[in-house]
């Protein structure tokens, strides 16, 4: 009981030195009600989280995985040589651009770190579902037109900074962030599932997409897959910054 009171006093002091004594309060009976309803049932797994409480949590969880190899950006990874040769370039200059892309990457995944907690992750999810969308149609559109050159570079490195700083890494914050501690683990790793299963399905997709599509169509395909991601996360994605575990559980979770 002791051990009990101590963490009770330091989770209060904490809380405090967070947000002021009202916070400190609030928090601390959300704490409370979460641990009440952890005892009132039984340990999580597989059962508990495929039940209709956990419904809608798990259903946002395994979009945003899926969502993330889904958008396309990382075919562009796998089959950069493919698309820069669509765009009229021969080999020295793909892999000239191939390293482009690759410091695109590292650079607006560093430029992630510092917005993150400064946008949002909700913001950040539906700034990179949409900019893909229309960068994508766009791309889509000049490889039916037959464009070739630099401005082909430039949206492809568009494509890249766009899902770096946005829906690369967001995800994994986000999937951390919207379960409840006692499905974390189990969740976690269906939805790490799915998302290995979507980049399987993405890489072996792609080439057929490629072949009966031409780049165009296969491009504008990913553009309505993107659009349809910035509605759903636009309509049911919520906004984790900010937010205790208790609260999301409270907004997330049905009783």
């Amino acid at each position: 009981m002791g051990g009990c009171s101590w963490k009770i006093e330091s989770a209060k002091k904490t809380f405090l030195s967070v947000g002021g004594e009202a916070y400190s309060e609030e928090q601390l009976k959300l704490v409370e009600e979460s641990e009440k309803n952890e005892k009132e049932k039984d340990k999580g797994g597989l059962a508990i989280l495929f039940s209709r409480n956990y419904s809608l949590v798990l259903i946002i969880g395994i979009v945003v995985a899926v969502f993330q190899q889904w958008c396309g950006t990382n075919v562009i990874f796998n089959y950069a040589q493919e698309i820069f040769q669509s765009a009229g370039y021969h080999v020295g200059d793909i892999l000239f651009n191939i390293v482009i892309t690759g410091v695109a990457n590292v650079i607006f995944t560093i430029v992630a770190i510092f917005t993150v907690d400064k946008w949002g992750r909700r913001s950040l999810m539906l700034f990179g579902a949409i900019g893909l969308a229309v960068i994508y149609l766009i791309l889509g559109t000049c490889f039916a037109m037959g464009v070739t050159g630099f401005f082909m570079v430039i949206l492809v490195v568009a494509a890249i900074a766009c899902y770096a700083m946005s829906l690369g890494p967001v995800t994994w914050v986000l999937l951390s962030e919207i379960f409840p501690n006692r499905i974390r683990g189990v969740a976690m790793a269906v939805c790490t599932f799915a998302l290995w299963s979507a980049c399987t399905i993405l890489t072996f997709t792609f080439p057929i997409l490629n072949s009966e599509l031409g780049s165009s169509g296969t491009f504008w395909i990913y553009s309505v897959i993107c659009f349809l991601g910035f509605i759903f996360f636009l309509i049911k994605l919520p906004e984790t910054k900010g937010k205790s575990l208790e609260e999301l559980e409270k907004k997330l979770i049905k009783k």
